[in-house]
């Protein structure tokens, strides 16, 4: 081989070398889980542990605050919440249990491999736990037309998926609230690793905006224009494939982890909120 050959060789394999490194890794880099237990007497305010099988079989551990209080909603629900690639549910009480209305319950779904869970995550596992938790509620009496799916960055994924999956079964849900959304994860990967082909790197695809308007939800997307980890971007794509009724409302000045410390956006996931328990108390959403 030339001595000219050489350096690109050398260049050539380490970029392969890269993209085989990339995709070994991606799980580690996608899913960043905290192995501190949930603990509901650290949040107080009627939460307890749960344990609930996922739909194959996996024992996971869950936060759950239940339905109380001196209610004025026409027909309570419950809000089922996942939260996004880092940390654990229980980091997501303070910001949700703020924008319920009065006696609805508040569910925060965990994930195998999080806060001591079992199990290693993946698309379809993310998918078999939500899947349970939501078959939990309807064994307790809440129907998925009671119940609003809350998907957060990472978690707008599983949330889409759970919606397409229900409209499919002829249960949809009640609503759909998603926070920083992706398009997909293989689209967001692009973005990040521009110098690899990470579209087609990508096992855990989370794709949303093939599934949203199968979803059928009324939708709310929370989004700040300045998200550095989501293009804001992603928002408009989603909502246009969404069907109606649908809304984004826009943080001027949100970066991706901070939409709650806007002003408006815990009172329009209120209002949403609110809007869907009147809902379901016309139609008979028990």
């Amino acid at each position: 081989m030339s001595v000219l050959l050489w350096p690109l060789a050398a260049l050539v394999l380490g970029y392969l070398g890269l993209c085989v490194l990339l995709f070994v890794q991606q799980r580690r880099l996608l899913f960043r889980p905290t192995r501190e237990l949930l603990d509901p007497a650290r949040l107080g305010d009627g939460f307890e542990r749960i344990e609930v099988a996922s739909a194959d079989g996996l024992t996971l551990a869950h936060l759950w605050r239940p339905p109380g209080g001196d209610s004025t909603a026409p027909c309570p629900g419950v809000l089922l919440a996942f939260h996004g690639n880092a940390g654990n549910a229980g980091e997501r009480a303070g910001k949700l249990r703020e924008v319920l209305p009065a006696g609805w319950g508040l569910l925060l779904a965990e994930y195998r491999g999080y806060a001591g869970n079992p199990g290693a995550p993946s698309e379809a596992g993310l998918q078999a736990d939500a899947a349970g938790v939501l078959s939990w509620l309807g064994e307790r009496g809440f129907a998925a037309g009671r119940v609003v799916l809350y998907g957060e960055s990472l978690g707008s994924g599983v949330a889409t998926r759970l919606a397409a999956e229900q409209a499919a079964r002829g249960a949809p849900v009640a609503g759909l609230v998603l926070e920083a959304p992706f398009t997909s994860i293989a689209e967001a990967a692009q973005q990040h690793y521009w110098y690899v082909p990470a579209r087609w790197l990508v096992r855990d695809r989370f794709d949303s905006l093939a599934r949203i308007a199968a979803a059928g939800a009324p939708l709310l997307i929370l989004h700040g224009r300045l998200d550095a980890v989501v293009p804001y971007a992603m928002a408009g794509r989603l909502l246009a494939a969404a069907r109606e009724p649908k809304r984004l409302f826009t943080l001027e000045q949100g970066r991706h982890a901070d939409l709650y410390e806007q002003p408006g956006t815990a009172e329009t996931v209120r209002a949403f909120l609110e809007q869907r328990a009147g809902a379901g108390a016309t139609q008979g959403g028990a």
